[in-house]
């Protein structure tokens, strides 16, 4: 059965992937971008392979964007939009890390309440986040993104609580490290304030970490798993994509009750 599906962050990576996907499935797409620029580029796309969706720009920081939301009837509301940027979290500049509290963590709450008005109003529909393994995982040298993630899994565990007897489910959807593009820059950002003279943290330590980045998975096969679980009727609370992730997380978690310092 086709639904309508309103996401935000749709102007690149997984969220533009699955974007497309949805709507060659058939379902209504309302899709939104941060940038002018990615809106144009995803429109042309989408006329491109002949498919209809509607494409506006929403920062999802601003609140006359997010009043936008209101005005549209979906099923299906998927908080996708965030950024990403890494750092030691003993030295990380407290400017960066508030940033990505506004957009992954405040910002993504506020969309979430407008469209959870409108679905307990309907009596029905869904609201899935776009978390990430780093919402269970705690890896060194990304901690700011961590801590937005985790803060995004406890708000999603509340609202389902609170939401379901309104008749409206609520996910996350938890991508591993996938080639997007997404993570890589995130790394980069550390080197626009790192400095060896002033930071203790040792380069070398940061780098090192860094090479992980060299080896991610195709993200073509999370953008099926998306369009997959977006519009199902029934799947998982928390979808881990890929499995090994999955399994990865739940051993890392089973490790932490036996942790000392």
């Amino acid at each position: 059965m086709a639904k309508t599906i309103f996401i935000t962050g749709a102007g690149s990576g997984l969220g533009r992937g699955a974007t497309l996907g949805l709507a060659q499935e058939g379902h209504r797409v309302i899709a939104t971008t941060e940038l002018t620029s990615q809106k144009t580029d995803l429109m042309r796309e989408a006329e491109d392979k002949g498919l209809e969706m509607e494409v506006f720009k929403l920062d999802v920081t601003n609140p006359r964007d997010q009043e936008q939301i209101a005005k549209y009837d979906f099923d299906v509301f998927v908080a996708n939009a965030a950024i990403n940027e890494g750092g030691p979290l003993a030295e990380v500049p407290m400017d960066r890390f508030r940033a990505l509290f506004e957009v992954n963590v405040f910002a993504t709450l506020e969309t979430a309440q407008i469209a959870a008005k409108k679905l307990v109003e309907k009596g029905s529909g869904k609201i899935i986040f776009m978390s990430s393994m780093a919402g269970i995982s705690a890896t060194p040298y990304v901690g700011p993104y961590t801590a937005t993630k985790h803060a995004v899994e406890g708000i999603a565990q509340t609202m389902k609580s609170e939401l379901e007897g309104f008749g409206v489910k609520v996910a996350t959807i938890n991508p591993g490290a996938f080639e997007t593009g997404f993570n890589k820059r995130s790394g980069e950002e550390i080197w626009k304030w790192f400095d060896d003279e002033k930071n203790f943290t040792r380069r070398e330590d940061i780098e090192k970490q860094q090479e992980g980045l060299k080896d991610q998975f195709d993200p073509e096969d999370m953008i099926q798993k998306m369009i997959e679980i977006i519009p199902a009727e029934t799947h998982k609370f928390r979808t881990v994509y890929p499995e090994e992730t999955e399994k990865q997380l739940k051993e890392t978690q089973k490790e932490r009750w036996e942790m000392k310092i």
